[in-house]
């Protein structure tokens, strides 16, 4: 049974392989060493500390038949102040720009960051996007240091690796590792999954940090671990700085991620539908399904289509198309490569904001069919958040008969978070696999499974 930690405070880097190793001076004379790298870039490694109020609750409480057979009195609620802590990598020393995993912000009453001097910091939520496990943060100080971006793009397997972070808080801890693997998805951990997979030992606690490469450079941010044992066994896995860079300048501009849709369903390409659509190579997506009254389908785009390239990004597989879509925003324009018949043609198109503010269940997916949904945000209780709202339901729809109800908050789907109809949308769903909704219903979380 594979198992999926979320790591707490850290930091993660890459070296490049045709870079040269740097040396400090020793009594020996130079020596070989990452030293003079370290020094420069391990201050703009931060230690996050989150504080945040929740609610005590006692299911037997919450009956009203057992208040009333034992002469319980309505009592008031109870809350507990409960504190995690992550880590951070400041990219912008001047604006005090810090990135790091929406997991170790999320639901956080109050944000503390500690600088490698010892400064305690309060700092500023400018924007989180779950889909992608990515917030930043800001603080008001001088005297930054920071961590600039590279290329992700221009990575190898067998790239070296330096992880720098705070592991079972040791502040200031650093391994070495290699990249194992490039483009790692389908692990369910996030809605768009591109990881960098890298041997470097990491462990609970390093969430938050950076992947860099020799020159000190920022090429991916820590999110999770393979941990069987609960342990690292030298599998762990970062958010490529390409997408990081994307999603923050979307953040900082705009508080969230206005991510366009394509609008095109797609299945990888194999020998038997390669054959089928008279194709001689079996890597690549065919479109299976296009959006009416998507941009995709206005420029001509069709059912059976193949696509081989997305702007410059070459498509072998389904990772790399939903790769690239998390990467497009609203008013970006996006060139196709297509094969249809033989033939090799050009799409271009730009993507527009979408109407979804709500929208039937079944266009989304059959199981949801009958069902009304709405986009939700809460500004009185921020225990909820955001979400989407089941507003009516048919009565012979599956969906409600497996006890999905009005008023109903999806906040989650296959253990992806949700905020939006558009980012349930955006989210492969396997027909042949079940429907695992998380809901916040009247105070409480629960699950419902729709087969």
């Amino acid at each position: 049974m594979r198992i999926f930690v979320a790591l707490l405070l850290g930091m993660l880097g890459a070296i490049d392989v045709d870079a040269a190793i740097p040396t400090r001076t020793s009594e020996g004379g130079d020596m070989p060493s990452l030293a003079p790298m370290l020094d420069a870039i391990t201050p703009a490694v931060v230690n996050i500390a989150t504080y945040t109020t929740v609610q005590v609750r006692n299911p037997l409480m919450d009956d009203p038949f057992f208040r009333r057979f034992f002469n319980v009195p309505e009592q008031q609620h109870r809350y507990r102040r409960t504190q995690a802590a992550g880590s951070g990598v400041i990219v912008d020393a001047r604006q005090g720009y810090i990135v790091t995993n929406n997991h170790v912000v999320d639901r956080a009453d109050e944000i503390t960051v500690t600088l490698s001097d010892g400064r305690a910091l309060p700092a500023k939520l400018v924007g989180t996007d779950a889909q992608v496990d990515l917030a930043v943060l800001k603080v008001d100080a001088t005297k930054l240091a920071q961590i600039k971006f590279a290329d992700s793009a221009r990575l190898h397997v067998g790239d070296f690796v330096v992880a720098i972070g705070n592991p079972f808080g040791l502040d200031q801890t650093v391994t070495s590792g290699i990249i194992s693997a490039l483009g790692r998805s389908g692990l369910g951990i996030e809605g768009y999954e591109d990881f960098i997979q890298t041997d470097a030992s990491i462990n609970p606690g390093n969430s938050g940090g950076a992947l860099v490469n020799l020159r000190g450079e920022l090429i991916g941010i820590n999110t999770a671990i393979l941990a069987p044992a609960g342990g690292n066994v030298g599998i762990g896995f970062a958010i490529p700085s390409n997408m990081v860079s994307a999603i923050m300048a979307q953040l900082i501009s705009h508080g969230e991620v206005q991510r366009g849709r394509i609008g095109i369903r797609v299945q990888a390409l194999n020998a038997e539908l390669a054959k089928a659509f008279e194709v001689d190579f079996v890597e690549g997506v065919v479109a299976v399904e296009v959006d009416k009254d998507s941009a995709a389908a206005k420029a001509g785009v069709v059912p059976g289509d193949v696509i081989v390239k997305v702007n410059d990004r070459d498509i072998k597989r389904s990772v790399d198309f939903h790769g690239q879509s998390a990467l497009l925003m609203v008013g970006d324009r996006v060139n196709l490569t297509i094969l249809r018949e033989g033939r090799t043609r050009q799409v271009s198109f730009e993507l527009a904001a979408e109407d979804l503010e709500q929208t039937d269940g079944g266009r989304i997916d059959a199981r949801l069919a009958g069902v009304s949904l709405q986009n939700f945000r809460s500004e009185e209780d921020p225990s909820t958040g955001a979400g989407v709202l089941v507003t009516d339901i048919s009565a012979d729809s599956v969906a409600g008969a497996r006890g999905l109800r009005p008023g109903d908050i999806i906040v989650a789907v296959n253990r992806k978070p949700v905020r939006s109809i558009a980012e349930i949308t955006d989210q492969p769903l396997a027909a042949g696999a079940q429907l695992l909704l998380r809901v916040y219903r009247e105070g409480q979380f629960g699950y419902i499974v729709i087969q």
